[in-house]
């Protein structure tokens, strides 16, 4: 499975920035899907990820500013972002989950998103 994130970009503090992530290969393999981030000199956290079934979950920081959708037809994911703050500037990576492994075994090479103040 290839996945290619887009949408990234610099933006002011408040403002809404719109990730995709295009997915291709054996999308048969996979479930769920997700949005990771990782800030320099901090690990790789999850920001919020859908299952098949449109079940969602978001970390608490950005509950109620993000909302991650999927469009099946399209092997498509996507993250929406409002009320952009200074602390949401990372590398945000698109993931998918291997129905064979349970695991996010899939990655992007992710899309860079800057906050100014």
């Amino acid at each position: 499975v290839q996945l290619v994130e887009s949408g990234g970009g610099l933006v002011q503090a408040g403002g809404s920035l719109r990730l995709s992530c295009a997915a291709s290969g054996s999308i048969f393999s996979i479930d769920a899907m997700g949005w990771y981030r990782q800030a320099p000199g901090k690990e790789r956290d999850v920001v919020a990820t859908i299952k098949s079934g449109g079940m969602t979950y978001y970390a608490d920081i950005v509950k109620g500013r993000f909302t991650i959708s999927r469009d099946n037809a399209k092997n498509s994911l996507y993250l929406q972002m409002n009320s952009l703050k200074p602390e949401d500037t990372a590398m945000y990576y698109c993931a998918a989950r291997s129905i064979a492994s349970g695991e996010y075994d899939f990655w992007g090479q992710g899309t860079q998103v800057t906050v100014s103040s």
